[in-house]
């Protein structure tokens, strides 16, 4: 740990890069950090609650832990146990569930034997067992058989739901989104392959409440930035907030995606087979998730989360993703730049504020590497 220095902070945001943030700083300076955010709680889009009927909800959707990094995995242990969690997802094509990433268990469910048998033989022959490979990668392929699959599986999961996700066609996405959504030459249903799956044992705000729990870290909620008084406002700064936003929108605003949630609570446990189910095509909504599945809660009521997408409003919704697009992300440099002129007085970091998509490890990862390398090196 790096020896102790004097200097107060004001963190922006008490979601999983302010409050890690927030945490290394307290430990590694004696300074005072004021952490704010304007929502009434700590956790940002990770915060969970129970709802009505006592089943424990993930306010802002479903957030699922894992990550590769040994590291970021032990320093959030020291705020709570898990439990283990591999997530499970299916997909309604053609009117039957089918489990996601699409794979070999995908393919026998929806084509006919023995072309289900040449699929999966051509695909391991070019890719080999165990391959994960982008569904962009698949479309360039020119044997006609693969080529197939691919078209089927761009417009029965990828297009129908990339469009709802983000409001725009499909192929006005930056090429990285199709990354995010492989093809594996695998029977293995695991949503995820991670190194480390878990949920925390008591929740995510319990897990924020743990790490924000230190004597010269102090929170106060209900509070945007710009009700602070100037003394407190010219502390060194760490913001998570949306990267235009701090500049007023001067250079125009960026796009972000929203989501509107339904929530239905039912009687018993156990009504989707899995923890998330998705809906690429005929539906206004993308996906419902059963939170037990999630929480470990499995007795008593159950409650299902629907998932509309919508534009982002400013003060109507909420901020959930950058939209990856060439366009935003040329405005989004133009911000950069400026937020980077500000190092040492105001550091930029998290989804919203580097205007990048993080899954909750990273954004962690993101907090620990600006406090180790750049803010105490500075300081």
């Amino acid at each position: 740990m790096a020896s102790l220095r004097r200097s107060s902070f004001l963190v922006v945001g008490a979601g999983f890069t302010g409050a890690v943030a927030a945490r290394l700083l307290a430990e590694a300076t004696d300074g005072n950090i004021l952490v704010i955010d304007r929502r009434g709680h700590i956790g940002g889009n990770a915060y969970d609650a129970p709802n009505a009927a006592g089943v424990t909800v993930h306010r802002y959707g479903p957030h699922i832990f894992h990550t590769n990094s040994d590291k970021v995995f032990a320093f959030l242990s020291r705020f709570t146990g898990w439990q283990p969690y591999e997530h499970r997802v299916e997909a309604e094509i053609s009117n039957r569930l089918v489990p996601l990433p699409f794979g070999i268990p995908a393919i026998e469910a929806l084509f006919p034997g023995d072309e289900a048998a040449a699929l999966i033989a051509a695909l391991t022959a070019r890719y080999g067992a165990e391959a994960r490979v982008p569904i962009l990668k698949l479309r360039q392929e020119g044997d006609p058989l693969l080529s197939r699959l691919a078209d089927f599986i761009y417009a029965n999961v990828f297009d129908g739901y990339s469009r709802k996700q983000w409001g725009m066609p499909t192929e006005k996405l930056s090429p990285g989104v199709t990354a995010r959504v492989p093809v594996i030459v695998s029977r293995d249903t695991r949503y995820f392959t991670d190194k480390h799956q878990a949920m925390p044992v008591a929740g995510y705000t319990a897990l924020f409440e743990a790490m924000l729990d230190h004597p010269r870290i102090r929170v106060q909620l209900s509070t945007d930035l710009a009700s602070l008084d100037a003394e407190t406002r010219a502390r060194r700064t760490i913001y998570t907030g949306p990267l235009d936003a701090w500049f007023g929108h001067d250079e125009g605003a960026l796009p972000y995606r929203s989501l509107r949630f339904e929530e239905e609570t039912r009687a018993a446990f156990g009504v989707q087979p899995c923890g998330t189910v998705n809906f690429p095509n005929d539906h206004a909504y993308t996906r419902t998730t059963e939170m037990g599945w999630l929480t470990g809660e499995t007795a008593g009521a159950t409650t299902l989360v629907t998932e509309y997408p919508q534009a982002y409003a400013p003060g109507e919704n909420e901020p959930f993703y950058p939209v990856p697009s060439d366009e935003a992300d040329v405005l989004a440099d133009r911000y950069r730049a400026r937020a980077e002129a500000l190092a040492e007085r105001v550091w930029f970091a998290g989804r919203l504020a580097d205007y990048r998509y993080y899954n909750m490890d990273q954004a962690a990862a993101r907090a620990m590497a600006l406090v180790e390398k750049e803010i105490l090196p500075s300081i």
